[in-house]
């Protein structure tokens, strides 16, 4: 496979945290690296990239454990968001976040070349300092982030809508909060959206010592149903283990995969769980192959090579390929690709899952 590699950007700001998105043939690529949120873009699906963009220049950017930026595309617009502060919080808990971090979004209408001032989305200043969220869109162009939230003692989730293509968010809606007070501190959430727009959420909770992965639906991004736990098992844990998962909707039907203790596990919600794969850090993307046929594809990380398949349909594979944090990308024209830090590098290869 021919890969395309993109960084280091400076021998102190390794690439890291690769999210895609696409239109057409275009690939879109947002990363961090250093303090800097940056953007490419490939006119081929992903085989050649141009020369990156600095999307924004930040005081502090969290860039560990899938707190880094992430990418959508709404008609002509392209909305990148990632969480970024000024003050460097201290403690043994710290893990570099800033302690007054805002979740921000900036715009492009040139296909990239220029970018917007940050426009905040959290209405209370701070509240996102853990640095994890989600980024979605759906069919109209309306947009959504949800976001590990802590204006108050205890994390909770919230989120807003945005129906201007992210030039304006709405007040921000609670989602959910645990009744043992917290869920689960440092997973990131996962955010889909249905075609007609229905708001689907996903986040690790923390209910009697367990740390199970959880949904809830909205049809207005401001009331959201009763939370459905997913998987009929459930991991004793009193720990974070700083690993969300993937959501999608594929043919009408909600995917989900993430991480119980060592293994990689796909269900959909009411349904018995079914195990991928030993692993952590897996991403799901809903597409089509060539004939036109519904995919989801999977890719995740197992001892620190990059694992796919496409779910429910092969045996997972090793791509051979060094790697850690993969995002993986549906191609509007079938097939998929992927995207991975590697060595400083964002590595991004066409997958060979059919």
């Amino acid at each position: 496979m021919m890969a395309a590699r993109i960084g280091p950007m400076g021998p102190e700001a390794p690439s890291r945290e690769p999210q895609m998105a696409a239109l057409g043939e275009k690939v879109y690529l947002t990363y961090g690296a250093g303090n800097s949120v940056y953007f490419a873009v490939s006119p081929d699906s992903g085989k050649t990239f141009g020369e990156p963009v600095k999307v924004a220049e930040t005081g502090i950017l969290p860039l560990s454990r899938h707190r880094g930026p992430r990418i959508a595309v709404t008609g002509k617009t392209i909305i990148v968001s990632a969480v970024a502060g000024k003050t460097m919080a201290g403690g043994a808990h710290a893990h570099g976040l800033p302690s007054d971090g805002d979740l921000l979004v900036w715009r492009s209408e040139d296909d990239g070349r220029t970018w917007s001032k940050a426009i905040p989305i959290n209405d209370v200043p701070g509240a996102p300092t853990e640095g994890l969220h989600s980024l979605s869109v759906d069919a109209k162009g309306n947009l959504f982030a949800a976001w590990l939230d802590k204006r108050s003692k205890g994390t909770r989730l919230f989120g807003a809508r945005s129906t201007d293509h992210g030039a304006s968010w709405s007040k921000n809606a609670l989602i959910y909060e645990s009744p043992d007070g917290s869920i689960c501190e440092c997973c990131h959430p996962s955010v889909a959206m249905t075609p007609d727009g229905e708001v689907l959420v996903m986040w690790r909770n923390w209910l009697g010592g367990s740390r199970d992965m959880y949904l809830t639906r909205s049809h207005d991004g401001e009331h959201f149903s009763a939370p459905q736990k997913l998987g009929e098992g459930t991991w004793p844990l009193n720990a974070c283990p700083m690993d969300g998962g993937g959501l999608v909707v594929s043919g009408g039907k909600i995917v989900t995969a993430w991480r119980r203790n060592k293994a990689i596990y796909l269900s959909a919600p009411g349904g018995k769980e079914t195990e991928l794969g030993e692993g952590i850090d897996v991403s799901l993307a809903a597409g089509k192959d060539g004939a036109g046929r519904e995919q989801v594809y999977a890719l995740w990380t197992q001892s620190g090579e990059i694992h796919g398949a496409i779910a429910g349909k092969n045996e997972p594979i090793s791509l051979q390929a060094k790697g850690t944090f993969p995002n993986v990308l549906a191609l509007p024209g079938g097939g998929a690709l992927g995207a991975w830090e590697n060595e400083g590098r964002i590595e991004i290869r066409p997958l060979p899952l059919r």
